[in-house]
């Protein structure tokens, strides 16, 4: 099957040569294609260019472009789409003054959507989440890591990541799972939370990687949830299970997570809201990709990742949703790129280098996702059409999306 589209008005993130991130200065620069067209041969770019170069070719479907902006679909690397019911009356809760951790101190949060996740059968959560996936697939979203974290049980845990895994099976969207149980200490464990590290360390881990449930651990290291040396203990555990490291850290507190994760070579840490000079200064000249999340900032009323410090210290962003129950109940990437323009003050170009290339790597998709580049996969954005891609974010409330494709298919 071969798919050409043509004329197209401009060709986003065009990466002749593969880049696995860009970073600092680097992430102001996004190469495009004005007039372009590109070639999908089954689910692969097979090639692109400018229309004056189109060659000779017979193509089964032709689409029309003229107009339009192209561009690689968002990849989130940060969400939580797998859970039961909802958490609509903290949102009330938190109008009315309560604050996250108040919440969180009287049974809500994270606890709230374990007992919920606990109580409902691993079908009806299936079927809850397929849904949310499938309208992040239609607002752009390409490729999207998921964590487990609600069930803070064994069963509840492994249930998560069995969705997980049926999810990735059942969509053409790339999937990678993360297990999360280390995102708060189970009630029953209130007084005893050594008691829960050995059960991740002895029963969860064993489980998750007899049967290949996830490829990465995830820890969520804040004061009132995990502390540093428990952070460690429990990625060092990940690590000889063969799960790379992922950090929730600086959300509300620098702590010393992020200083963890560089040290264990965590592929991102994620958050960091809450950013003093000497985190920054860690993450140069790591491997570890910093994740701002700022719809969570958004909905929570907390501070926004300082990206600008952040960027003009020579680091990568990436960004993505959090997409979860109680802090961010949205999927829309396009929404994440926006508010980092108008609330982060980072560049459509920044942003757009955030959300695909730079999300592409915080979840070891560098190599398939994340840019236009010869033998990636064919997972594109078709926007209406539109004046500039400035329009995607400034335009924060409109869907300027017309069509997206994934695996070289256009969603019906």
């Amino acid at each position: 099957m071969t798919t050409l589209i043509i004329n197209i008005k401009e060709l986003l993130q065009v990466r002749e040569t593969p880049v696995s991130k860009v970073a600092g200065a680097e992430m102001a620069i996004l190469p495009t294609i004005k007039n372009a067209f590109l070639i999908i041969k089954d689910n692969i770019i097979a090639d692109f260019g400018a229309m004056e170069n189109l060659p000779e070719i017979t193509a089964d479907k032709i689409i029309d472009a003229t107009g339009r902006i192209v561009l690689p679909c968002w990849c989130d690397s940060h969400t939580h789409i797998v859970y039961a019911g909802n958490r609509e009356q903290e949102f009330v809760d938190r109008i009315n003054g309560l604050t996250y951790e108040e919440i969180a101190n009287r049974g809500g949060g994270i606890l709230n959507s374990a007992k919920k996740l606990n109580e409902t059968p691993e079908k009806e959560i299936y079927e809850q989440s397929k849904i949310r996936l499938e309208e992040v697939m239609y607002l752009g979203t390409g490729a999207v890591e998921i964590k487990s974290g609600y069930g803070l049980t064994v069963e509840g845990e492994i249930k998560m990541l069995r969705v997980i895994k049926k999810l990735a099976e059942n969509y053409p969207v790339s999937i990678k799972a993360t297990f999360l149980g280390a995102h708060a200490f189970p009630p029953h464990y209130k007084e005893n939370k050594t008691g829960y590290i050995e059960e991740i360390v002895t029963k969860m881990l064993p489980e998750i990687s007899k049967n290949k449930l996830a490829e990465y651990i995830d820890v969520f290291c804040e004061n009132g949830y995990f502390s540093v040396e428990e952070t460690e203990k429990i990625m060092q555990a990940g690590i000889e299970f063969g799960l790379k490291p992922k950090i929730h850290a600086n959300q509300f507190n620098s702590i010393g997570g992020i200083q963890s994760g560089v040290k264990f070579n965590a592929l991102s840490v994620d958050h960091l809201e809450v950013m003093k000079p000497e985190d920054i200064e860690v993450l140069k000249d790591s491997e570890t990709m910093p994740v701002a999340l700022p719809s969570c900032s958004y909905f929570l009323s907390i501070p926004y990742t300082p990206a600008r410090k952040m960027i003009d210290a020579g680091l990568p962003i990436a960004l993505a949703t959090d997409y979860n129950p109680g802090s961010t109940p949205s999927g829309n990437m396009n929404f994440v790129v926006a508010t980092a323009c108008i609330k982060m003050k980072m560049t459509p170009e920044e942003s757009i280098n955030a959300a695909t290339i730079n999300g592409a790597y915080a979840m070891g998709l560098s190599e398939t996702h994340g840019s236009i580049t010869k033998g990636k996969k064919a997972n594109l954005i078709i926007t209406k059409p539109i004046s500039s891609y400035y329009k995607i974010p400034y335009a924060f409330g409109s869907n300027l999306i017309e069509n997206v494709i994934i695996e070289g298919e256009i969603l019906a």
